[in-house]
């Protein structure tokens, strides 16, 4: 990544400006402060709270300009915050930060929700962030993860509606997410990683009474990925309705779901919308983002709670220095 004296930079958008994703970015950024190494580089609108700035003033040294080129001829410190200040769609702002990380003008991405109805205003066909994410990256299908301090959990089918999960569940694409999951941990770790597989039917198909997917996709691609990752214990399917149970929680490292609402709905109600961040799995770069949506009923309240979005901002800090590391060993 090209680096302005060994600085990291790391891109955060802010996503609706009508909703939530200023507030909780900013306030984060307030109560993380400066990090040794990185400098970030924010893109709101030019209706944020005068309020949220403040509280970036008295953190960093706060500088705004008009465009993302603007802010990486800055010669920057951990102690500088960038504003860059767009009349752009924010969907837009989410392609220009793609392009530069796959350029490696930044090292990584943070995202504040942004709404599905915004991304189509935009012009644009994907529904997320992710399928953003993925077109301009051409790296393939990327893996929805969420991370949290109770139990972490990672998607095969994002969003789709429901009747089409049974036919989208192939083993060539379980076997995909499931080795991005794999890869994600470390080769040589001091001890086993433990990954819960999460059946997709009632009491985990019942040995093909109540369901097949378990035995036609699951048990092949269960098969391969331990000889693939020997490192890393991956249960037989877990019965869904007891998967997420206080004492398999304390036994996995991870739960592997089926589909958005199997994995997020356990997450959510166990970590609220206090705590816990997404990442994505296979993309050349880092990127992690909020684990909720836009809240446009909290706008400029000053009551939207930032525990998220400063797990998402942690977490790219570990991210970014943990690949500089492990690239420098190299």
């Amino acid at each position: 990544m090209k680096k302005n004296s060994s600085l990291f930079r790391l891109a955060i958008t802010t996503g609706d400006q009508d909703g939530v994703g200023p507030e909780v970015t900013y306030k984060a950024l307030a109560t993380l402060g400066p990090c040794k190494g990185v400098g970030f580089i924010v893109f709101r609108s030019s209706n944020v709270n005068p309020f949220f700035l403040r509280l970036m003033d008295s953190r960093f040294d706060r500088k705004e300009v008009r465009s993302l080129e603007e802010a990486l001829a800055i010669k920057a410190t951990s102690n500088t915050l960038i504003d860059v200040v767009s009349d752009e769609p924010p969907p837009i702002w989410v392609e220009t930060v793609a392009r530069a990380a796959i350029k490696k003008q930044i090292a990584g991405i943070i995202n504040a929700p942004m709404s599905k109805t915004l991304i189509q205003k935009a012009g644009l066909k994907e529904v997320g962030h992710t399928e953003i994410l993925s077109r301009i990256a051409k790296t393939g299908p990327v893996t929805m993860s969420f991370w949290g301090p109770k139990f972490s959990v990672a998607l095969v089918t994002t969003h789709i509606p429901l009747k089409k999960i049974s036919s989208a569940l192939v083993t060539k694409k379980f076997l995909h997410h499931l080795r991005q999951v794999a890869l994600f941990f470390p080769k040589n770790p001091k001890k086993s990683f433990r990954i819960g597989i999460v059946g997709l039917n009632p009491h985990a198909g019942e040995a093909g009474l109540i369901g097949d997917e378990e035995t036609i996709v699951f048990s092949p691609a269960l098969k391969k990925i331990r000889r693939e990752f020997p490192q890393i214990l991956f249960s037989d399917p877990l019965v869904p309705d007891a998967a997420f149970l206080e004492k398999n929680q304390k036994n996995h490292d991870l739960f592997f779901c089926s589909y958005h609402d199997q994995g997020l709905i356990p997450f959510k109600l166990v970590h609220g919308q206090t705590r816990g961040c997404q990442i994505s799995l296979g993309l050349p770069f880092v990127r992690t983002s909020v684990d909720h949506g836009t809240a446009k009923d909290l706008f400029n309240k000053n009551k939207a709670h930032a525990g998220s979005m400063l797990d998402a901002l942690s977490r790219a800090v570990l991210l970014v220095r943990a690949g500089s590391k492990k690239h420098s060993a190299s």
